[in-house]
């Protein structure tokens, strides 16, 4: 079994097709074909079914390629790290729930490196996905929180997938809302004030889907709820309907606009788990990339100074 042989496998898994992935890899479709059966019969399984339109992971090919991601992944690192003569585009992706701080962290990342070398990937998505991304590979890292309601079931999904935790930083709950809300003014906002406004929260999907909320007090406490998708409809619904949502209080001006603002949430008796660990997801004993560890020290250090803002406002 050789790198390249991986290498094939991997991009034909993500292209789904062996005329596609012979494309991107410059490499002629019975040279691939014959590349990836020799791969099969060394290892004695069959990697993928073919068909007339296209080809899809066995279920023996499906776990072949999540321990392959994760060697080629660290092969991709070793000439990240040692071989900057070579001429292998390296990847880095950030999978994460719908943060403006990542996104911030990640352009200041991305200005450091030549573009023409890398291939940056940076996708806000569902809880669950971040998790698998990590998981599979196809990002190195991710971005999420914990608190006391939501920790058990994510740690122990954690370690399932054979992931890392890492605490960024810890947060108080805040309201976001844009500035012409009528409760914009307030110094600090109840459950009570919020309820004949919606609560804007991300989408989740699936059973027990309240544990993957990226929203504070998930489990119904909210009397009208709006579910989305991106965030652009949230700042959308925010000025139409007056929507808000519970988040860290950390926002990015930049990208969101100066038209909205974070209010401290005011606990009550009906209120738990306002409190918002967040941090970072990778492969267990995973060596992170050079634009990984950019990235992390980026993402700490924007944190570190938009907590001490909070502060002192």
């Amino acid at each position: 079994m050789t790198l390249q042989q991986i290498h094939y496998a991997i991009t034909i898994s993500e292209t789904g097709s062996l005329n596609k992935a012979a494309e991107v890899l410059y490499v002629a479709q019975p040279s691939l074909s014959g590349a990836i059966r020799d791969l099969e019969e060394e290892l004695g399984i069959q990697i993928f079914h073919r068909s007339g339109r296209g080809v899809t992971l066995t279920n023996d090919g499906t776990e072949f390629i999540t321990h392959a991601r994760q060697l080629y992944h660290q092969y991709e690192t070793i000439l990240d790290k040692y071989g900057e003569q070579g001429t292998l585009k390296k990847k880095f992706g950030v999978s994460a729930q719908h943060y403006t701080f990542a996104v911030k962290t990640f352009v200041e990342m991305v200005k450091q490196f030549n573009m023409d070398e890398y291939e940056f990937a940076i996708r806000e998505t569902k809880t669950r996905e971040v998790i698998e991304d990590v998981s599979t590979l196809r990002s190195e890292i991710g971005i999420l929180y914990l608190n006391d309601f939501n920790r058990n079931v994510l740690m122990k999904l954690f370690k399932s997938n054979d992931l890392e935790f890492h605490h960024l930083i810890d947060c108080s709950a805040y309201v976001y809302l844009w500035n012409g809300h009528p409760l914009a003014k307030e110094k600090m906002i109840t459950l009570e004030q919020l309820a004949p406004y919606p609560c804007l929260s991300f989408e989740q999907g699936g059973t027990g889907s309240f544990y993957f909320a990226e929203e504070l007090l998930s489990t119904g406490e909210y009397a009208r709820t709006i579910k989305v998708n991106d965030r652009a409809t949230v700042l959308n619904l925010m000025k139409g309907l007056n929507g808000y949502t519970l988040c860290s209080g950390i926002v990015c001006g930049d990208l969101n606009g100066t038209e909205y603002l974070a209010v401290p949430f005011k606990e009550n008796a009906k209120a738990d788990f306002t409190r918002m660990e967040i941090g970072y997801i990778v492969r267990r004993n995973q060596m992170l990339s050079k634009m990984g560890e950019l990235y992390i020290r980026e993402t700490k250090e924007y944190l570190t100074r938009e907590a001490r803002l909070l502060e002192q406002a």
